[in-house]
């Protein structure tokens, strides 16, 4: 017989009375902090090292809540860890086309905005020379 993929859902139905959303797996924009970690990254390190790596080469806790960005040599797939208060969520994501633009600088953890994370997904650089800066960015003499 022929199954209708379409009428079947995975987990529980949802309850339209219901006010309140359930948290996602994964709902990282509660992150206070995005954190990019410039250069190179092996993507074979699993949740432990890069949690390590957040710890040792950055001096950063990995169990705070921020959302660390990892990259691997050839710009086409990014990891990003982050800590759900009772355990680490690791997302993956390989481009089919295309590589991020991702900041070369070695050893170096930069703080970015969510507008430059935005940027970074649309395959644009962090560095955007062109956008408007908003007003706390600009120093008026």
């Amino acid at each position: 017989g022929h199954t209708d993929l379409s009428r079947r859902r995975c987990g529980p139905r949802r309850n339209g009375s219901s006010g309140h959303q359930k948290p996602m797996l994964g709902d990282y924009s509660r992150a206070e902090h995005i954190y990019i970690a410039c250069g190179c990254t092996d993507m074979r390190k699993s949740i432990d090292g890069l949690a390590s790596c957040v710890k040792q080469s950055f001096q950063l806790d990995p169990f705070s809540s921020s959302l660390f960005l990892f990259c691997g040599r050839q710009r086409d797939r990014m990891k990003a860890l982050f800590w759900e208060g009772n355990g680490f969520v690791l997302l993956y994501k390989r481009l089919e086309n295309g590589r991020f633009q991702w900041p070369k600088t070695e050893n170096e953890v930069k703080d970015i905005t969510w507008q430059q994370f935005r940027w970074l997904m649309e395959g644009l650089n962090i560095e955007q020379p062109k956008a408007h800066k908003k007003l706390d960015d600009l120093h008026i003499v």
